[in-house]
């Protein structure tokens, strides 16, 4: 199992390797389109090769979504600390009851009425 996931990497580095050398060439890249970039007075522009380009859209895409699902699960994980807190408060609650019916019983016995 080890090998195949090496295996997995290897191929995946080496896929990364042949985009990155096939699309070496230089682009430029516009923070804003012209249209509105006439009326902030502000242009700036990079040179830069497509690679970095291409999976640099693909690390923010990946963090956009990471963060996108993390906010969606954010009820998910409010109802299960619920749940968790409700769950300590019966065993609390267990316990207690335990306790109090076998109040002025055997202690040996209740231990082995608790296991139970």
């Amino acid at each position: 199992m080890r090998y195949i996931r090496y295996a997995s990497i290897a191929i995946f580095a080496i896929a990364l390797i042949l985009i990155a050398l096939a699309n070496r060439e230089f682009v430029t890249v516009q923070v804003l389109p012209t249209e509105i970039a006439h009326l902030a007075a502000l242009n700036p522009a990079y040179d830069m090769p497509l690679f970095l380009v291409m999976f640099g859209g693909v690390l923010a895409g990946l963090i956009i979504g990471f963060i996108w699902e993390w906010i969606r699960e954010a009820g998910e994980r409010a109802a299960a600390a619920r749940q968790a807190r409700e769950m300590e408060r019966l065993k609390a609650e267990v316990k207690r009851l335990k306790g109090e019916r076998h109040q002025g019983k055997d202690e040996v016995l209740a231990l082995l009425d608790e296991a139970s």
